[in-house]
């Protein structure tokens, strides 16, 4: 028998609307994959110290990244050593030696608790970081570096902020070098 022409196209109908729908996925991989290049190119290695509200970093045009080591912090009120508080900044002060003991014994117990140093870091020390605001007397900073030394901590990192070099500035690094 022969069937009309809106039977067929009625009959086309139900068949399309009876199959199972099928999910493209071309082009949602095509989005992940862009999405994924995209976080790779613009991860970049950038570290983020957690700074004190209180404490105004000096600022530098510097290109070399930190490494992550410990982090002495020397707020308005506290000298802090890997989160920890080890003495007040007014104890720092009035402190006549060269060297701030509550620091040194904290300094050496996280030495002890990192272990030996290997035969060729014997002469650079351990690493530090010197968190302190920009306003920080250089007399206090000398103290601080000092009792580092002292503690096995040469290997002395000062943070600061990062500033952008424009293509017609001239970046001078800490050495001295252009």
């Amino acid at each position: 028998m022969k069937q009309s022409l809106r039977a067929k196209r009625m009959a086309k109908h139900h068949r399309r609307l009876n199959q199972a729908s099928k999910v493209n996925l071309v082009s949602l991989m095509d989005i992940f994959t862009i999405l994924v290049f995209f976080l790779l190119v613009n991860s970049g290695d950038v570290e983020v110290l957690q700074a004190d509200k209180s404490i105004k970093l000096p600022a530098s045009v510097s290109q070399q990244v930190p490494d992550n080591n410990l982090l002495v912090v020397v707020s308005a009120t506290d000298v802090v050593v890997g989160g920890r508080s080890v003495g007040k900044v007014s104890e720092l002060l009035a402190s006549t030696e060269d060297k701030f003991i509550p620091l040194e014994t904290e300094l050496k117990y996280q030495a002890q608790k990192a272990g030996p140093l290997k035969e060729e870091d014997q002469l650079t020390g351990r690493p530090v970081t010197i968190m302190a605001d920009q306003k920080l007397p250089y007399a206090m900073l000398k103290k601080i570096m000092a009792t580092c030394a002292a503690a096995e901590f040469r290997d002395i990192s000062l943070a600061v902020t990062q500033l952008e070099v424009g293509a017609d500035e001239i970046s001078v690094d800490a050495a001295g070098g252009g």
